[in-house]
């Protein structure tokens, strides 16, 4: 089948010889990270040869790459979520996303609400999307779109209808277990996360589309989206966090399960796949950290092998905190991973510093508040700093399937945990020690 082509395809070590670089040097001939590290008081001469940037230094391992949001995009100072940015800090931003990172994933701008935001052919505004990908063509990057199908920052009207509630006439489609486990009603609630606007207003307890109804909408918008950017976006979230945090169901409840059923996740991968067959299709998910979670995604994804349906990778966010995961807890989060035979990508990838959210690896946005409370931990940038390198540790023993990586945002200032300073540059692009030590560490260096 095609997409068995495209796994054994995408499963070779990733060949950016041929990119256009655009961190060799300034004008100046000193790059911006060099710089800036001499500036706070590095003042050992580089080595010969030695990576200066987190591209150059990774390029033989795996993508590396950033969320990214529409100032970068459109080079403007427009609306965007989480962002408040002058000009000259755009421009920074931009600088820092050319230089360091060949891969790029949108935040927001294509996700439901925001590309179709209104239904029929004419609902949709593709200007921030068009402006998403011709970025990343203009300047030779790999292209991940995210996300096609997610119960977060979805409209209301995808899931209205006339059909009554269950209550009334039981139409919500039925909920059969899925392989070992149960996925009975009501035990896992509706949950969104980074800039949710939850249903618009959508009551399941209320009218709803028809199952019919509701694939059709499904299709329809896969078709065009992934469409319209075929052989541009080279890798898809299908489906986003459709797996259940607790208890023993497999999947979460939300508008898509109730009303389609359990197989709402095979039709998206079926639609993506008609839709661009050479597209990596990956299902993406939080929390993996967490063993139980982990058994619920390694259930669910052989169900889905199983019966044919063209899922290509594993996207993990991976948003921990610098007490954990440790090396030992991430190399097994990966070896486990590993038995599905599929390309492991890290998706969304950050480090939260702040002393809430030191025992949490949800990516749920309504943890996030409690997560980025009470101010950060005591030496915050070096505690950061090691749990990046015992991460990357992991990434690079496990570098046969790991194949892309992507940071949740360029820098402190916009990301959705700022509180918590969770990435490697700060909110004025300023690299910060866990920078530093990913490069010596890829360069083969003890890190400081």
């Amino acid at each position: 089948m095609p997409h068995r082509d495209a796994i054994r395809k995408f499963d070779a070590r990733p060949n950016l010889t041929n990119m256009k670089s655009y961190n060799s040097s300034f004008s100046s001939g000193i790059s911006l990270l060099m710089t800036t590290l001499l500036a706070i008081g590095a003042t050992a001469p580089a080595a010969e040869n030695q990576p200066t940037t987190l591209n150059e230094a990774y390029k033989d391992h795996f993508y590396l790459g950033v969320a990214i949001n529409r100032t970068i995009t459109m080079n403007a100072a427009v609306r965007a979520d989480n962002v408040n940015r002058s000009m000259d800090q755009i421009n920074k931003d931009i600088s820092v996303v050319t230089e360091q990172f060949n891969q790029i994933s949108p935040e927001n701008d294509l996700k439901w609400a925001l590309i179709q935001p209104n239904p029929g052919p004419d609902g949709y505004n593709f200007a921030p999307a068009d402006a998403f990908v011709n970025f990343g063509l203009t300047h030779h990057m790999y292209i991940v779109g995210h996300t096609l199908v997610w119960h977060g920052q979805t409209p209301g009207w995808v899931f209205q209808g006339t059909n009554l509630s269950s209550a009334a006439n039981n139409s919500l489609a039925p909920r059969p277990a899925l392989a070992d486990n149960t996925n009975a009603p009501g035990t896992n609630g509706f949950r969104g996360r980074r800039f949710n606007r939850g249903f618009g207003g959508f009551n399941l307890n209320g009218p709803h589309a028809s199952r019919e109804e509701l694939l059709q909408r499904m299709h329809d918008h896969i078709a065009t989206v992934v469409g319209r950017y075929k052989g541009k976006i080279k890798v898809w979230d299908v489906v986003n966090e459709a797996l259940a945090d607790g208890g023993t169901n497999i999947l979460r409840s939300s508008p898509w399960e109730r009303i389609i059923g359990p197989d709402f996740i095979a039709k998206a991968f079926e639609y993506a796949h008609e839709a661009d067959p050479n597209a990596i299709l990956r299902y993406n998910d939080y929390s993996l950290e967490n063993p139980a979670k982990r058994q619920k995604l390694i259930t669910l994804i052989k169900s889905l092998q199983a019966q044919g349906v063209p899922i290509m990778a594993i996207g993990s966010q991976t948003h921990v905190s610098v007490t954990s995961p440790s090396f030992e807890e991430e190399d097994k989060v990966l070896t486990d991973l590993e038995t599905l035979g599929l390309p492991i990508h890290i998706t969304e990838l950050d480090v939260n510093s702040a002393q809430g959210g030191q025992r949490s690896i949800s990516g749920d946005v309504a943890a996030n508040a409690a997560t980025t409370q009470g101010g950060l931990v005591s030496d915050a940038d070096k505690k950061q700093a090691d749990a990046y390198v015992e991460l990357f540790r992991a990434f690079k023993k496990h570098e046969k399937f790991v194949k892309v990586i992507t940071f949740w945002g360029v820098n402190d200032g916009v990301s959705w945990r700022a509180q918590g300073r969770p990435l490697l540059f700060d909110a004025n692009d300023r690299p910060k020690p866990a920078c530093e030590a990913l490069i010596r560490l890829a360069s083969g260096e003890q890190p400081k």
